[in-house]
């Protein structure tokens, strides 16, 4: 499984996906959520880091059943 995550200045994205046997990623889940007054105002490691627990409270119930690590990916480095 894998966790992709971006953020914007005004929202923030996730996608949770799968590797099948193909070996090609499929959808799972898909969240887009626009943030408020106040989180507009972080810096963007700290909208990176509310997008990812945001993500991973949301999606527990699926990522808690696997077997296997999954994968958090972002395009922040300082992450």
């Amino acid at each position: 499984m894998q966790v992709k995550v971006d953020v914007l200045d005004y929202a923030m994205e996730g996608v949770l996906s799968v590797k099948c046997k193909n070996r090609k990623w499929r959808l799972v889940a898909f969240i887009s959520k626009s943030m408020n007054p106040m989180e507009k105002n972080y810096k963007i490691y700290d909208k990176e880091m509310l997008a990812i627990i945001r993500y991973l409270e949301v999606w527990r119930y699926y990522l808690k059943e696997i077997k296997v690590q999954f994968e958090i990916w972002m395009d922040h480095k300082n992450l």
